[in-house]
């Protein structure tokens, strides 16, 4: 039986809610082994000067626990 843990963390991007997702995954990877899955839990962004400046997501992301 494998032992999953839950983290949430909020991660942004100039280009896209793909990329906001991707850099969370990329950074979380740094210091946890093992992410099985990642859950976009919401999507927002900023606006500058009537356009989109910055998107932002909340994920889950899902890992093993080391026995």
């Amino acid at each position: 039986m494998a032992i999953l843990k839950v983290i949430e963390i909020m991660s942004s991007s100039n280009k896209s809610w793909e990329d906001a997702t991707q850099n969370a995954v990329a950074e979380a990877s740094k210091t946890l082994k093992g992410i099985v899955s990642v859950y976009v839990q919401d999507m927002s962004a900023t606006v500058k000067d009537n356009k989109v400046d910055e998107y932002r997501v909340n994920v889950k992301l899902t890992f093993k626990v080391e026995r």
